[in-house]
This record gives C-alpha cells, sequence and structure tokens, in this order.
C-alpha cells in the first residue's frame, strides 16, 4: 500500500469517536457508528414509552424479527440462534451445559483467550476434568514465537491431541492475542468424524470473515456483535446444534418464560433473564444495515489493506517478523507483531505494557499489547475510521518509544 492511498466508503464522522485519540483497538472495544447509536436509542425510547405494551406485545416478535436478520447474515436458521451480552456469557453457558465428569477432557490450544481458559479451568476443577493444551506452530524453544506456515500447523496439533476422553474442542476463529484465522471448519469436519462436538470462540469473525455457520458446522459458536459488526456493546449470540438444546442450561435462573405468552422455545431461558433493556439486540440488523450499505468485501479489503500496512511498517521498527504469511487467509482487519524479549524485565500480572500505557500518555493513541505463552505482541485493529495517516501517527510514535518495545 503507498503511503496516505487509502480511501475509505465510510470514515472517522459516522462514529462518535473523541477528538484527538487515534483509536486502533476496534478489537479490543468497537464503538458503534452514530446510524446503530440512534437506532439503539430509538429500541429504549420506545420501551421506556410503554414498558407493559413493550414486553407483552412487542418484544417476541422484535426479537425473533432481529435473529431471523442475524440468521440470514451468518447462514444459519435463527431458530438455532439466543442471543446473549457476549461471547463471554454465551461461552459460560456452553460450560454449564456440557456434561462432565472426574477424568474427562476439554481440548483448549495454546492460543486461546484468557477468560475462555479461566471458564474452562473453573469447571474443570469442579468436577476433576482436565485441560489438555496442545502447542500450535514450528519453532524451537521459547526464545521467538512460533510461527506457521500453513494450516495444519494449526489443525495438526489440536486433532492429534484428541484422546478418548476429550469430551469438548475449543477453538478460537480468529485468536485475540496473536490474531491469526485458525482453519475451525477443517477441525470441525475431522471432529465430526470422531464424534467430537467443537464449541468456536468467535467474537473477532463476524464481519472480519464471511461468517457461514452451516458450513462450519460446529456444535456451539460463541460471539460478541460490539465487535467488527460494531452492533451495540452487551449485544452478541450463541448458536447451538439442534440435539444440544434441550440439554442447555442458563447462567442464570429467572422465569425463563415470555411474557407474552408465547409458545415455548429453548431460547426462553435466556431471552428472559428479568428486567433488562434488549436494545442492543434488537440494534443488530441496524448495524448489518451499516455495513451493508458499505459493502461487507469492501470492508473487509479495506481494513486488511490497513492491517497489512501497519504490518509492513512496523516489523522493521520493532525488528521482529509476524508471525504468519502475508495473506488474506491468514489474518484480516488486524495484525500482532512480536516485542523483543527483555528477560530483564518482569511484567506485573495484569498491569498494562509500558509501550501501550506510553502511546495512550504521549501520543493519546490507543492500541494494544497482548501476551501469548511468554512473548508479547503489539496488535493493531483497523476499521472503517481508520486511514494510512493514523498508522503513520502510530509507527512514528513507536519509534520514539522503541526503547519500550521489549
Amino acid at each position: 500500500m503507498a503511503e496516505n492511498s487509502v480511501s475509505l466508503p465510510a470514515g472517522r464522522g459516522d462514529w462518535a469517536l473523541a477528538d484527538g485519540v487515534t483509536y486502533l483497538n476496534h478489537g479490543s472495544f468497537g464503538p458503534s457508528p452514530r446510524a446503530v447509536q440512534a437506532v439503539r436509542e430509538q429500541w429504549s425510547q420506545r420501551l421506556n414509552a410503554n414498558p407493559m405494551d413493550f414486553y407483552l406485545r412487542q418484544f417476541d416478535g422484535a426479537l425473533e424479527d432481529a435473529a431471523r436478520r442475524l440468521g440470514q447474515w451468518i447462514g444459519v436458521d435463527h431458530r438455532d440462534l439466543v442471543f446473549v451480552d457476549n461471547a463471554t456469557v454465551a461461552m459460560n453457558v456452553v460450560a454449564e451445559s456440557l456434561p462432565l465428569e472426574a477424568g474427562d477432557e476439554i481440548l483448549l490450544n495454546d492460543h486461546e483467550y484468557g477468560a475462555v481458559f479461566r471458564i474452562w479451568r473453573s469447571v474443570c476443577d469442579r468436577v476433576g476434568a482436565k485441560i489438555v493444551s496442545p502447542t500450535l506452530g514450528r519453532g524451537d524453544g521459547d526464545a521467538e514465537p512460533r510461527r506457521f506456515e500453513q494450516p495444519e500447523d494449526i489443525s495438526g496439533p489440536i486433532l492429534a491431541a484428541i484422546t478418548p476422553r476429550t469430551k469438548l474442542i475449543v477453538i478460537s476463529h480468529i485468536t485475540s492475542p496473536t490474531a491469526i484465522n485458525f482453519p475451525v471448519e477443517e477441525v470441525c469436519r475431522q471432529a465430526r468424524q470422531l464424534g467430537i462436538p467443537v464449541c468456536i470462540d468467535g467474537p473477532h469473525a463476524i464481519a472480519m470473515l464471511k461468517v457461514n455457520l452451516r458450513q462450519i458446522d460446529c456444535d456451539f459458536y460463541c460471539a460478541s456483535l460490539h465487535k467488527w459488526l460494531s452492533a451495540p456493546f452487551g449485544s452478541g449470540f450463541l448458536y447451538v446444534r439442534r440435539n444440544w438444546q434441550s440439554k442447555l442450561k442458563p447462567h442464570l435462573t429467572s422465569w425463563g418464560r415470555s411474557l407474552g405468552g408465547s409458545p415455548p422455545v429453548w431460547q426462553d431461558s435466556l431471552n428472559w433473564l428479568g428486567t433488562r433493556d434488549p436494545a442492543p439486540f434488537l440494534s443488530v440488523p441496524a448495524a448489518i444495515d451499516f455495513l451493508e450499505r458499505v459493502g461487507l468485501e469492501t470492508f473487509q479489503q479495506q481494513t486488511h489493506d490497513l492491517a497489512r500496512y501497519a504490518r509492513q511498517k512496523l516489523e522493521p521498527i520493532l525488528g521482529r517478523a509476524a508471525t504468519i504469511p502475508d495473506t488474506a487467509d491468514w489474518y484480516g482487519s488486524m495484525i500482532a507483531i512480536p516485542l523483543r524479549v527483555d528477560a530483564s524485565r518482569k511484567a506485573r500480572p495484569n498491569a498494562i505494557h509500558p509501550l501501550q500505557q506510553a502511546l495512550w500518555d504521549q501520543y493519546r493513541i490507543e492500541t494494544l499489547v497482548t501476551e501469548c505463552h511468554g512473548h508479547r505482541y503489539l496488535r493493531v485493529s483497523c476499521h472503517l475510521y481508520n486511514t494510512a495517516d493514523e498508522v503513520d501517527v502510530l509507527c512514528d510514535a513507536v519509534k520514539g518509544l522503541v526503547d519500550l518495545t521489549a
């Protein structure tokens, strides 16, 4: 990409981002465009105008309409979806619903999200099951981040770790710490042949990739929609294969039935958790509309081009290369570049990395330093409001902070 050559079909004016902030962390907390925020507010106003009418007469139909639109967009029957607050809630529901006994195994690879590990560790510790975590990629020892050259570097170790005690494979569609597209369809295909269910953690994939759940053929899919789709915060979904739906247990217990008298469905125990504002769920079609006006392929190409531009500029500055091939098959709208290793720097648990903090304190740049088994990465996330100029600003700032890149 030539410098400053990106011309985006939607820009910063479509978002309510604060002046003076370079926001390159949509992958963590992606704000909604103004048009989606307006629809969300309209739903909340409609609720507050007459809550009885809304909950008893409007809510069931409106929620089904929103689920139908989402289902069409991700290639699945809306009757197999339920809206939840985010992927974390969805994963908790799956974890509480899977029957586990002492000695059973849950297979999570070493690039999975920390909160997902924590969810499954809690459940396994309770019953005496265990987590099996194969190491992915190619490399010798821990001095350098492990690299990936082909999809089998991911699927091979995962499938090789299956044993007769494996009860579930949990795998990211796109990893959070390392921003890598994983071959989930192939893992699901081979797991299906072995009779092992697969749960996909997919918050980064919705919109960044063209997701078709029928084609993927997983058992569970957990997603947050506030990321690349840019739906409101508090909107996500859980897909459940039909043979699992009757076994599902809600993460909270309430009435679990429609207030409007609609016929019972498996989603009731998650749709009706007490009084809450469902505006984020009902605004999901507006987020889809916004992205479709831009064009999904246009969005994907433009944001990948920006991520690639960031990769090409940051690699020589940081003196490290990304761990994946430079193609859209391996990464989309975000890229993670390893930082230099400094064994003398001891990170405090949960501490913000000094580079990330300095980028904000000195330059008002929001980005993220992630960690994956001992290695740290500068992860840059790009959306339609970002430009090559902003990537240049980031790169110039990192040059001035090179002593913090270890």
